[in-house]
């Protein structure tokens, strides 16, 4: 038996979260990381965050004693890591994003004026998973590390009319490649 009204509403429910996911990532517009200063492609990257007073979010974190959020340290090793799967596998896959971190070790903190330097390197790089080990420096003293598990995607794999998205985000993050890499 075939009922086309409850197909149509999951559609529209589908397509209500995918829209809500965009509008959500306009409204968080934090790249924890400025550049990509060095990439040997499948095997490493390293980049860097500076730490600037002036960040939104350092406002409330802390007033009295500013410093750079713990999981804003883990996304900028995220992030690098994401980049490093894009680049190697020619942007095929609209989604990479945090399957597991591991091992994650808060060594001091990331204050205004910090510069932080991401090293991640590759453990693993299949079509649809990652593992990479993965540091942040400031200065000579370690900030962060972890062990960061990966899984790549394209929304149009669950469902081939996402295949658009797909696309808008591809070309979107193209784009992010050139500003990151110049």
């Amino acid at each position: 038996m075939y009922f086309p009204h409850i197909f149509a509403a999951k559609k529209e429910k589908m397509l209500e979260r995918y829209n809500l996911f965009f509008r959500i990532s306009e409204i968080m517009k934090f790249s924890l990381i400025d550049k990509i200063t060095d990439i040997d492609s499948g095997r490493r990257l390293e980049a860097v965050k500076n730490v600037a007073l002036a960040e939104e979010y350092l406002q409330d974190h802390f007033p009295a004693f500013p410093v750079l959020p713990g999981v804003f340290l883990l996304q900028g090793m995220i992030e690098s890591a994401s980049w490093l799967v894009r680049e190697y596998q020619g942007f095929t896959n609209s989604m990479v994003l945090l399957k597991k971190a591991r091992n994650v070790k808060y060594k001091s903190f990331a204050a205004p004026g910090s510069t932080i330097r991401y090293s991640v390197e590759v453990k693993s790089l299949e079509d649809k998973t990652s593992s990479f080990k993965a540091s942040g420096v400031a200065g000579d003293e370690a900030v962060v590390e972890a062990r960061i598990d990966l899984k790549h995607f394209n929304l149009a794999d669950d469902n081939p009319e996402m295949g658009c998205a797909d696309k808008e985000v591809i070309d979107n993050l193209k784009k992010r490649w050139q500003l990151l890499t110049q």
